[in-house]
């Protein structure tokens, strides 16, 4: 059997091999889960130091950072010769829209109406972009020109619709809830138009990865802090590249036996019980300007449902 630590070291030799190694995905997770609660600003040095024993060195997380800030997911500030790093305001919005969806905890019953948004009447080039935008929110795409979404309500659509000069030539419809709300038709295209077993295929390849980490805390729990930051680093890192793909659909429109709960229920578990030992390795890793980063806000204990 392996022991906790040899399902880690698998875990980072995993990542390593990926090739091209994607430094910039992984800042932007050590960001999210883990600067962004105490402030989002950090020494790049620290930085670098805590990134380095999962394969990322210092050349390419400065390369990295440097990418980020031009793309305006950071900020850079120069105190003396050291260089500090914060998430700009575009990329806080960024962050917060993204990792949102990773940390949600359980989804009200759904009402059973539906955001429609026809894009019949755009350009071409427009409607493509437009298009692209509303499928990252989670829009689904029913018939030509015309994405479906269960629980992102009207206003939202038309915001996300004005900040893509779209608001004036998109027609935006809300259904009446009809019973019943989830007939085997409207589940069948449901599974084709967000393509859900390939989602649950990438959920699958997520628990495969992580369960042996799992199964190993529970035989013995001993993992030092720096493993537990690495595990939770990946674990996010991970988790969040399945979720992001996912459009939070209502239970009632999932298939019985769903993966994408089982991995959530996976991910809870595993980040629940080793978090606060991370959180002891950050605490005395992570450099401002003006010393240790503060400890996190209230936000960070209501992850997963609240953490213990």
């Amino acid at each position: 059997m392996s022991s906790a630590t040899d399902c880690v070291a698998t875990l980072v030799d995993h990542f390593q091999k990926r090739r091209p190694i994607r430094a910039g995905s992984l800042i932007i997770t050590v960001y999210g889960d883990a600067i962004a609660p105490r402030g989002g600003m950090v020494w790049l040095g620290s930085l670098s130091k805590l990134v380095d024993p999962i394969g990322i060195n210092e050349r390419l997380v400065r390369t990295s950072v440097y990418r980020l800030t031009r793309e305006t997911w950071l900020q850079g500030e120069k105190v003396g010769r050291r260089s500090y790093y914060s998430l700009s305001g575009p990329g806080r919005r960024r962050f917060e829209q993204a990792f949102k969806r990773v940390y949600h905890g359980t989804q009200p019953p759904w009402s059973g109406q539906w955001t429609l948004v026809l894009l019949t009447q755009l350009e071409a080039t427009h409607r493509q972009k437009v298009r692209e935008e509303l499928e990252w929110l989670g829009f689904g795409h029913f018939a030509p020109g015309v994405l479906a979404h269960p629980t992102l309500d009207r206003s939202e659509a038309i915001a996300a619709l004005q900040e893509q000069g779209a608001a004036e030539e998109a027609i935006v419809m809300q259904t009446k809830a009809m019973e019943p709300l989830a007939s085997k038709p409207l589940r069948l295209q449901v599974r084709e138009s967000w393509n859900l077993d390939a989602l649950a295929d990438n959920y699958q390849r997520f628990l495969t990865q992580f369960r042996p980490l799992w199964k190993a805390l529970n035989e013995e729990n001993h993992l030092g802090e720096e493993d537990c930051f690495i595990a939770r680093t990946l674990l996010i890192h991970e988790y969040r590249k399945v979720q992001l793909r996912d459009p939070q659909l209502p239970d009632e429109l999932l298939p019985t036996a769903w993966e994408g709960r089982n991995a959530h229920q996976l991910c809870r578990n595993i980040y629940r019980t080793i978090y606060q030992r991370a959180e002891r390795w950050l605490d005395r890793h992570l450099e401002t300007a003006e010393g240790p980063l503060p400890a996190p806000g209230p936000n960070f204990y209501q992850r997963f449902g609240g953490l213990e």
